[in-house]
């Protein structure tokens, strides 16, 4: 109605103007209900036509949506395993800091796996121990073996010197018997020193790789106590809690609740634009908005980002090939707007039903490049009627809340 009245001051008035003055008709006489069509068919029309191109105009480099709200996602509440719950640490719509632990499971297999996971790495410091006194016998082993090595050497030497004086005061039965017993004691010792470095290479190589393998095991086993107990991943609320000592709590179908963030829908609005309008909607375009949750404000907003693409055209594998006609209803153009000043979404719900419309600005364009009259004239009026999109949004402000409260008959 705005854009017909506007387009009636320049049409129809002019029309009964002339009419009136130059052709002395009057209203009640000549121009009359039934006769106004044909008296003033020139203004009528032309009013029509210009109302048509305006409001063409007006939507389409001033788009409006009343397809906006400030969106918000919601953080599960869920364990990383199945388990029954032992403890809970909040109640129904508590406020949680990051960090802050909001329910515990069942934690007694976990427990006796770190329990039975310290007693391991105990045991490995317990056969290190072992291992060093291992070496120190060893050690000891091969001295007493060397010794006797030692000893069998000397009595075979000291018998073939007495052989090689005299013959007949050693028998050859006897140099064979030391030789032997010189040999198996050689052995010895080679058994003794096998027996010294198998133990350092057990304390060296073998113990320290299965306490190793202990204390990762153990620090499975803490980890895995450590996920009975849920932490909160974000600041926020907890709501739809009613989790109860005892539940069996399942990460796939079962969660215990969800966490609202604390800036969840309070730092900007997405609205759906139509598609007609993509190649005019862009990152920096002016924006005003009006929202249910905070009536009769307008507030000031910027476009911060604009989708290119259309979520009604997204597909999914499957086994049946796609019918284009199924996609019967239009997707919109997912547009972000930011508030112009800080905490200008304060007193909007998120989540709330909002009204905005985008402005296009050419003054750059008009300053910067070299332009034809009828162009420049033709920017200039596409800046000018945005005013007509700001009145009318500020009328729907003023509207809404009789328009909720009275004519929805709620």
């Amino acid at each position: 109605m705005l854009e017909i009245a506007l387009c009636s001051l320049f049409t129809i008035v002019p029309d009964y103007l002339y009419r009136r003055y130059a052709q002395g008709k009057q209203i009640g006489r000549e121009i009359t209900l039934y006769s106004v069509w044909f008296e003033l068919r020139w203004g009528i029309t032309t009013c029509l036509m210009l109302a048509v191109l305006l409001i063409t105009i007006i939507f389409y480099y001033h788009p409006s949506s009343t397809s906006v709200t400030p969106f918000f996602r919601t953080v599960p509440i869920l364990p990383e395993t199945n388990g029954r719950v032992s403890e809970i640490f909040v109640s129904w719509r508590d406020e949680v800091k990051q960090g802050e632990r909001i329910f515990k499971l069942d934690s007694s297999k976990q427990e006796a796996d770190l329990e039975v996971a310290k007693r391991r790495i105990e045991e490995v410091n317990a056969a290190m121990v072992m291992a060093e006194a291992d070496i120190a016998a060893a050690e000891g082993q091969i001295q007493q073996a060397k010794g006797a090595y030692q000893q069998a050497l000397d009595e075979l030497a000291t018998k073939e010197e007495l052989r090689l004086r005299n013959a007949d005061v050693v028998a050859v039965r006897e140099i064979e018997r030391l030789k032997n017993i010189v040999d198996g004691r050689k052995g010895a010792v080679v058994a003794a020193e096998a027996a010294n470095q198998a133990a350092a290479t057990r304390i060296s190589t073998l113990l320290p790789a299965q306490k190793a393998s202990a204390d990762a095991a153990l620090q499975q086993a803490q980890v895995d106590l450590d996920k009975t107990t849920v932490y909160a991943g974000v600041s926020g609320r907890v709501e739809q809690f009613i989790l109860r000592v005892g539940d069996i709590v399942n990460p796939f179908m079962r969660p215990a609740g969800i966490l609202i963030p604390e800036e969840a829908g309070r730092k900007q609005l997405q609205a759906g634009f139509g598609q007609i309008e993509a190649q005019v909607m862009k990152v920096g375009m002016a924006a005003e908005a009006t929202c249910v949750s905070k009536p009769l404000t307008i507030i000031p907003m910027v476009v911060t980002g604009v989708q290119d693409y259309i979520a009604s055209g997204q597909i999914r594998a499957g086994e049946q090939l796609i019918e284009a006609k199924q996609t019967t209803k239009p997707g919109t153009l997912l547009v972000f707007l930011e508030p112009l000043y800080e905490d200008g979404l304060d007193g909007v719900t998120p989540g709330s039903s909002c009204i905005a419309n985008a402005y296009s600005n050419n003054h750059d364009r008009l300053e910067k490049e070299d332009l034809g009259f009828f162009t420049r004239l033709y920017l200039h009026g596409v800046d000018a009627v945005g005013v007509v999109h700001a009145i009318i949004l500020r009328a729907q402000a003023l509207l809404l809340p009789i328009k909720t409260l009275v004519l929805s008959g709620h």
